[in-house]
């Protein structure tokens, strides 16, 4: 594919995308939790969403269509899975408050219980897996966690020291601002932080690594694709390879910890619930519950209810893409260092992508259209220690485990519980 049709093929894509803002589009007031929980949280919420135009978005697509034809190799295989992407994003928010609106959220999100590419697993079954293994461990003391003591200031400054040296100039701006539907939202003009939060050390580290080195991060990389400006975007089909992106960097870093693990596991648990009927009074009680805290049940649901249907059944699909994401990540990365093919690495950080995009972008990179990456995270940087680490995953997913876990709960069983140190 010429440079030139490319370049008609992706403003298309880009006039597509302008209009489709879904998570700003689906926002909820925050009267709407101060109502519901002043009201005892007895009565499910009431939202309405504005009307959203998707003839703009559609018509666009249309002349993307009729230019491109029938996609016959990978770059114009690439660039149609965009259009499909912004075309059900355009659709979703076109039907939100309805049943339809599932459709278009599995389309572009997925549900819990779809099957990974091996054909045998799913979300469902690794957060019901890590579930139940938080629950084992309830009864051992693991130490406390630190108190939630770090204030949005602080948190502002150690996000600052963290992206002015590695950005430089394109730093974003990190501020402080009183109004915001979550604790932090980053951007590649700014990361805004909301001034009642309250923050753990590692929630500190976590949202460097998740926020600033992953989302930003890319975001920046992809605005330097001159040729290939449709990187720069974050419209949803890009979003599973993103957040599994992001996950998969708490977990490397050690920022992540056994709390922001459940409840990544209890929101893919929760939208399962929903699918099979749960309205938003039981999710949000099944959260209090496990939880104890109500103003935090109440975001974990809206979450899962935005944009669908409080009395259940149509739930947003998007919170199951963090675990999702991370088990496709993780094992692409893995498989490409099995393969002798560390180069595909880099590729993930040129921009927004989904890693179905990576021929594509490899055969963009080999012509010379697509860039590499300015910035990597620090993690990535120096390669050797990803390497070793995805070698011996790799390695260890060849052990039979069931065997394994015959021999060593003999071991355990033999073994008195011992205090901790």
């Amino acid at each position: 594919m010429g440079p030139a049709r490319l370049a008609r093929l992706i403003e298309y894509l880009r006039e597509a995308e302008a209009p489709v803002q879904i998570l700003r589009y689906l926002a909820w007031p925050a009267s709407v939790r101060e109502t519901f929980l002043a009201g005892g949280a007895d009565a499910p919420p009431r939202v309405e969403y504005p009307p959203f135009d998707p003839g703009p978005s559609l018509k666009a697509i249309r002349r993307f269509r009729r230019e491109l034809g029938t996609p016959d190799e990978p770059i114009s295989g690439w660039l149609a899975r965009q259009a499909d992407a912004i075309e059900s994003g355009a659709r979703l928010l076109a039907s939100a408050g309805t049943a339809e609106f599932l459709t278009h959220s599995r389309a572009l999100y997925g549900a819990p219980d779809d099957i990974q590419p091996d054909e045998a697993t799913n979300t469902l079954g690794l957060a019901q897996q890590f579930d139940g293994i938080i629950e084992s461990l309830s009864h051992a003391d693991l130490g406390a966690p630190p108190p939630a003591c770090h204030l949005a200031h602080g948190l502002a400054e150690s996000m600052r020291a963290a992206v002015n040296p590695r950005f430089g100039t394109a730093a974003p701006e990190v501020i402080v601002v009183d109004e915001l539907s979550a604790n932090v939202l980053a951007g590649p003009e700014n990361i805004r932080i909301r001034r009642n939060a309250c923050f753990t050390d590692r929630d500190v580290d976590q949202l460097i690594q998740h926020e600033a080195f992953v989302h930003v991060l890319t975001s920046l990389n992809g605005r330097a694709q001159r040729e290939l400006p449709i990187l720069g975007l974050s419209h949803p089909g890009t979003t599973r390879t993103q957040e599994g992106l992001a996950v998969f960097a708490e977990f490397i870093t050690g920022s992540m910890e056994i709390d922001r693990l459940r409840r990544l596991a209890d929101r893919v648990i929760a939208i399962q619930m929903a699918l099979e009927g749960a309205d938003f009074i039981e999710v949000y009680r099944w959260f209090v519950e496990r939880t104890g805290h109500r103003e935090q049940s109440f975001e974990n649901t809206r979450r899962i209810f935005r944009g669908g249907r409080v009395d259940g059944g149509v739930p947003f699909t998007k919170d199951g893409v963090y675990l999702d994401g991370l088990l496709r990540v993780h094992n692409f990365m893995r498989t490409a260092v099995a393969l002798g093919r560390s180069d595909l690495l880099q590729l993930l950080f040129v921009g927004k992508l989904d890693i179905e995009d990576i021929p594509a972008l490899a055969e963009l990179r080999a012509g010379g259209l697509c860039r590499a990456p300015r910035h990597l995270p620090p993690w990535a940087e120096d390669p050797r220690f990803l390497i070793s680490c995805l070698a011996y995953s790799s390695f260890l997913n060849t052990i039979d485990l069931t065997r394994l876990r015959s021999h060593y709960s003999a071991l355990a069983d033999a073994a008195p519980a011992t205090p901790p140190v």
